[in-house]
């Protein structure tokens, strides 16, 4: 049997830019991957938007993660050429009844370290964005977009140049706790044992399933899997607008919002359509209902302009009765195994908060 120091399932963001992290400490690290490529999940199938940490509960998780996160990758793209765009958002209020709540959302964001962000008059926003209709807007500079795809081959090349490994079509089968680590099994028709003194599960959608395949692993630790998918369509015309645009949020989500690619292209979504299976098809009917929740932003949207464009999953582990989730990174503190972490819901803003989640992780596993 092999023995290397750390293996990480799942080649995701997160679990790619939790291999860099390992890998630059030293440790030998191997990411075990039941796709062919990096990427291939949730973080392949979002908006690409790097998140300033506004909405998040105080003291959460997601707004540590994500403030901290939107700096360090900010940092990264600026080291290693990551394509990317500071755009701003601009967070609208459509009737007066709104206007409030942007002041409200300001103080929220400050509370969560997010410091720049600017209440806008309609003229002023107007004067940002001529072809938005709004009351009232919030700018937040510090929003922008990125290349992820970009982002992560950087990441893959530095756990390469570090000495790490990536292993594809490997899918995790099983693992037991034994005295000095683990047991893993990984591959399909040929599978192999790796032992290994830190099991990292970044599996996304997959991580309950995962952390049930540990033997040792205490039932009541692993959470239950939802499907939260979220549509989004394309644009057939240029939208007029160079920020990114969101409404004033609605009771479970942000809104139908407008995010723009760096080529310029917009795009609409997600809205949330809770499912039972990974199923990735855009529904075209669903475009009736993003008319409406657009044009309140932008009345001129034409019509027959939007197409379905693609879909994601979000790895949620509370029910759609529950409006609001935490990521939960889960050390051995927590599930009594020495050298395991389950990284569990770890769905927006995970890639902003990549960075800072490997950074948790590495001192959770004792690493670093």
């Amino acid at each position: 049997m092999d023995r290397i120091e750390c293996v990480v399932v799942g080649a995701g963001v997160v679990g790619l830019a939790v291999a860099r992290k390992l890998a630059r400490a030293g440790l030998e690290v191997v990411v075990v991957e039941a796709a062919g490529d990096i990427g291939t999940g949730t973080s392949s199938r979002n908006s690409e938007v790097i998140h300033a940490g506004i909405y998040y509960p105080a003291g959460s998780l997601m707004a540590r993660m994500c403030v901290a996160g939107k700096q360090a990758l900010y940092a990264y793209c600026d080291a290693h050429g990551v394509p990317y765009r500071r755009c701003g958002k601009l967070i609208v209020a459509t009737a007066a009844n709104e206007d409030e709540k942007l002041v409200s959302i300001k103080s929220h964001a400050e509370a969560n370290g997010v410091d720049d962000m600017r209440v806008l008059s309609a003229a002023e926003a107007r004067a940002l964005e001529p072809a938005l209709h709004c009351t009232g807007a919030l700018l937040s500079p510090s929003t922008g977009i990125v290349d992820s795809h970009a982002y992560m081959l950087a990441l893959r090349g530095e756990i390469e140049d570090a000495g790490g490994a990536l292993a594809f079509h490997a899918p995790f089968n099983r693992a037991k706790a034994v005295a000095d680590g683990f047991e893993v099994e990984i591959g399909g028709d040929t599978p192999m044992t790796l032992a290994c003194r830190i099991l990292i599960n970044s599996a996304g959608l997959n991580a309950p399933a995962i952390a049930r395949a540990i033997d040792g692993m205490p039932a009541d630790r692993i959470p239950v899997s939802y499907y939260a998918k979220g549509n989004y369509f394309s644009c057939s015309t240029r939208a007029p607008f160079s920020h990114l645009i969101y409404p004033v949020p609605e009771p479970g989500g942000l809104g139908v919002h407008l995010t723009i690619d760096l080529g310029g292209q917009a795009k609409f979504g997600p809205d949330v359509e809770w499912v039972d299976t990974l199923d990735y098809a855009v529904d075209p009917a669903r475009a009736e209902r993003f008319y409406p929740a657009i044009r309140r932003y932008w009345p001129t949207l034409p019509d027959g302009a939007l197409s379905p464009s693609y879909s994601g999953i979000r790895p949620k582990i509370v029910p759609p009765a529950v409006a609001r989730q935490d990521f939960v990174i889960q050390g051995p503190q927590d599930n009594g195994l020495a050298g395991l972490v389950n990284l569990f819901g770890i769905e927006s803003p995970g890639l902003t908060s990549s960075l800072a989640i490997a950074d948790d992780v590495a001192q959770r596993a004792g690493a670093v």
